[in-house]
Order: C-alpha cells, then sequence, then structure tokens
C-alpha cells in the first residue's frame, strides 16, 4: 500500500465527518433525539459509509468514495417541526427504498434528471439558509467565542478552504475552553446501537422522505457521479452506487441512521493525482478511508458526548460555516441563467419560509412551487 493513498483517505475522511458531524447532531437535536439515540445515528451512518465504500471501492477498482448526506441533514434539521425520531425514521426508509428504485428503474432516474437543476437549488438553498444564519444570530449571546471564529474562517478559506471548517472548530474547541464554556471530558464508550420501530406518517413520508431522496441525489450523487468523471472516469457504476448505499441505508435507518451517499468534497481528495499519479491504482484510498469510518462507527458515543461538552454556541457557529459554501453553490445554481430565475426563486422563498401546510415540510411545497412555475412557462413558450 503505497503512502499517497493513506494520507489522501485519512485527509477525506477527517474533513468530511469533522467538517460536518455538527450538522447531523444539529439534525439529531431539532428531533429531540435521545443521547442513546444521536449516538447510534452516528454509528449507524458511519457504518454505512465504511462497508459501501470498502465494497464498492474493492469491487470496481474505482476510487468510489461515500459519505453522509449533508444537504440531507441540513434537510431534516429543517423540516424537523413536530416530528419525533419513529416519523423520521420512517422517511428515511422511504428515501432509502427510492434510492434503491432509481438503481433498478431507468426512467426513475430519468425522471429524477430531468428536475431542474435550478430548482433543485433554489429549494436546497432555501433549506440552507436558515441554518447559515444562526452563528450570525448566536453573536449576542457569545460575542467573544463566535467574533474570532467568524474572522479565523474567513482568513482559513483563504489558505487551507478544505480544512477551514475543522480550523474553526479546533479552535472553537481551544478558544470556549479558554472562557469555560466547556463541560468535562467524557469516558471513552463503544457503539451500543439502538433499535428505533419507524412510524410511516403520510405527511413525513412525502414532506421529509421525499425531499431527503431528492437533495441526496441531486445535490450529493448527481455530483459525485460530475466528479468521478472529471477525474477520468468515463464509465461510473451509477446503478452499483445507488444500489449499494440504497440497501444499507435502508438496512441502517432502524438505528437511526439517514441517508448516504457518493461523496463530492470527499471523493475530489481521493480520485486527484495527489493520491496516486496513477489513476488506475487511486481506488487504494478507498480501504483506509472505509478503515477511517469503521473507527468512527466504533466510537460513535464518544464522538457524541466530545461535542456535548462543547457550548452550543459553537456547535451553531460550526454548523453555519460548513454549510455557507453549499448555501453559495445552491444560490449561484439556481440563479445562473438570468431568464430564468423565478422558479428557482419561488422555490427558495417558499422552503425559506419552513411553513408546514397539511403536515408536510415547506421543502417539498418550495419543489412543487418551483416545478409549477416551469410547467406554466413551457406550456407559453412557442413552440
Amino acid at each position: 500500500m503505497p503512502l499517497a493513498p493513506i494520507i489522501a483517505a485519512i485527509t477525506a475522511a477527517l474533513v468530511g465527518c469533522g467538517g460536518s458531524i455538527a450538522i447531523v447532531l444539529a439534525a439529531a437535536e431539532s428531533l429531540h433525539a435521545t443521547p442513546a439515540e444521536t449516538a447510534s445515528w452516528i454509528t449507524g451512518v458511519c457504518l454505512t459509509i465504511a462497508i459501501s465504500t470498502a465494497v464498492l471501492s474493492m469491487r470496481h477498482r474505482l476510487p468510489i468514495i461515500t459519505a453522509w448526506s449533508t444537504p440531507g441533514a441540513a434537510m431534516i434539521t429543517a423540516s424537523a417541526a413536530g416530528i419525533g425520531m419513529p416519523e423520521a425514521v420512517g422517511a428515511f426508509i422511504v428515501a432509502a427504498i427510492l434510492i434503491l428504485l432509481a438503481s433498478v428503474l431507468t426512467p426513475l432516474l430519468r425522471l429524477i434528471e430531468k428536475i431542474p437543476m435550478t430548482v433543485a437549488a433554489g429549494m436546497l438553498a432555501g433549506v440552507l439558509l436558515r441554518l447559515v444564519m444562526l452563528p450570525f444570530e448566536a453573536i449576542p449571546s457569545a460575542p467573544a467565542l463566535i467574533l474570532p471564529l467568524l474572522a479565523l474562517f474567513l482568513v482559513a478559506r483563504l489558505i487551507a478552504p478544505s480544512i477551514a471548517v475543522i480550523m474553526v472548530l479546533l479552535a472553537g474547541t481551544a478558544l470556549s475552553w479558554h472562557l469555560g464554556l466547556t463541560q468535562p471530558l467524557p469516558a471513552l464508550a463503544f457503539a451500543q446501537p439502538v433499535w428505533i420501530t419507524p412510524a410511516f406518517d403520510l405527511g413525513t413520508m412525502i414532506g421529509l422522505g421525499l425531499p431527503l431522496f431528492l437533495v441526496t441525489m441531486a445535490s450529493q450523487n448527481l455530483a459525485g457521479f460530475a466528479v468521478m468523471r472529471a477525474s477520468g472516469y468515463a464509465h461510473v457504476p451509477s446503478r452499483s452506487i445507488l444500489g449499494t448505499t440504497g440497501l444499507l441505508s435502508l438496512l441502517t435507518a432502524p438505528l437511526g441512521a439517514h441517508t448516504s451517499n457518493l461523496a463530492a468534497i470527499s471523493a475530489a481528495l481521493c480520485t486527484g493525482p495527489d493520491a496516486h499519479p496513477d489513476p488506475a491504482r487511486r481506488w487504494l484510498t478507498g480501504p483506509p478511508y472505509a478503515l477511517c469510518y469503521g473507527v468512527f462507527a466504533a466510537l460513535g458515543p464518544s464522538l457524541v458526548a466530545l461535542f456535548a461538552t462543547l457550548p452550543p454556541a459553537l456547535i451553531k457557529t460550526v454548523a453555519g460555516m460548513a454549510l455557507a459554501g453549499p448555501l453559495i453553490n445552491a444560490l449561484s445554481t439556481a440563479f445562473a441563467s438570468p431568464g430564468d430565475r423565478f422558479a428557482p426563486g419561488l422555490a427558495f422563498i417558499v422552503t425559506a419560509t419552513g411553513t408546514t401546510y397539511f403536515g408536510i415540510g415547506a421543502a417539498f411545497w418550495g419543489l412543487v412551487a418551483g416545478l409549477l412555475v416551469v410547467a406554466v412557462d413551457q406550456f407559453k413558450r412557442p413552440r
């Protein structure tokens, strides 16, 4: 095993987990998950990533790197009003089944691909907006903690954008300890998965499960396919990737784990020449990456307990900064075309309101509003 793929894999795992675990924890908190359920969530999703990456990379001899759905976790946080863990698990199962169906039903995959990327991006931007605003809303309660971290983030993203959020997390942990805002460190604890019996509520399945599937497909899987093709891998086994991640997400959903998917940012660290000069050998990043997430899965309770020692203002700040880039990218995609901005704009506005109608979350209605505008525009457009 050459050293370069190992370094690339460890870096990708640390960036992927450390840079977005706060978002997953925020999602769990919004669903009022207990500490045991939150730890089970982290264990389940890390286990899915470890198994899927190991199986796919070794089977296809390609650098196929998976990750949890960060936009999906943000979607859960934004849509969690009045939803408990059993209902959320039911929605996770629905999203996983839809991913599985997309792997075997070509018309369903083609239908997802036909959803205008601008409308999907507008919906995603509406979901992310509220979370990115959290650090600024928390400034009055902890200015001595948040303001230095915001300044650090602005500088760090210019020097090392891939690890800027991790730098903020480490600096924020040290600053919180200096300010006396942290709790005592917890004892080391290992994984103890918790079974959560799903509840299939129609409103939650439509308002959370369906948008979770769409966001995971459009913002993660399709983007991950594009990253691999841009790295020179023309033949990406999309059916195998969707089938494997969908099946594992289905099996781990009762543990509280939301969907997993093909990685985009983490994949870029493992598919480029820094991972290995020979593209045919870059698949060697898969096994060590999987091993890292296997360790994270085993230490799920410790990770949750460690973050519980940090002040809530720091968690909000890290989550908001981690989603700032995806928000800007989503807005750029949504409003890239000057002649087609109303549909994504309406999807963005309706989703950002966070309003629930008929028990169905705002993300679904934002997507419906955007697609309705597209349909009307297509009808009025001259043939």
